[in-house]
């Protein structure tokens, strides 16, 4: 992934992605530089010269990244058995069979952070494919859909 362009972000616009952010607007504080990336996938919203969020089908997704070093704990979280970590660090979608606890907050569409159940910490993040309920409930099928994971080129960008 590479960078095409970036430039820093109007005190509206940062205001404006603020809102979209919802629960994770505290990734941006008020001393920050904010700047949009645009490479060659997707734009990127920069804090501080680190990718902290994600511009994905009109959607801001914070990335994991963001969330660790800020110290936010997910209202919306999916935890994973030790199983699945491979799978959903390489990438894949978080299956039913995995998911070892789901928040009931969680609706369709929702964004949810993937956290492992051992060490607690974030693995991926992603666009809820059904109903937190109905998770842990069902014995197949896919429940989240993975966008962003521990050493994908978001994770690993340099710049």
């Amino acid at each position: 992934m590479k960078v095409k362009k970036r430039h820093f972000l109007k005190k509206k616009e940062i205001k404006k992605i603020k809102d979209k952010l919802d629960e994770y607007s505290e990734i941006i504080s008020e001393d920050s530089n904010v700047e949009i990336a645009y490479t060659t996938e997707f734009p990127l919203i920069l804090v501080n010269k680190e990718p902290f969020a994600i511009l994905y089908n009109e959607k801001i997704i914070p990335t994991l990244k963001a969330i660790i070093k800020t110290n936010i704990k997910p209202k919306k979280k999916v935890i994973v058995d030790m199983g699945a970590i491979k799978y959903i660090s390489n990438g894949a979608d978080v299956m039913c069979p995995g998911i070892v606890k789901a928040d009931s907050k969680i609706k369709k569409g929702d964004i949810t952070v993937v956290i492992d159940e051992k060490h607690g910490k974030p693995l991926a993040i992603g666009f809820a494919l059904i109903d937190g309920d109905e998770m842990t409930k069902r014995e197949r099928g896919r429940a989240v859909k993975n966008i962003h994971y521990v050493g994908d080129k978001v994770w690993n960008l340099d710049l």
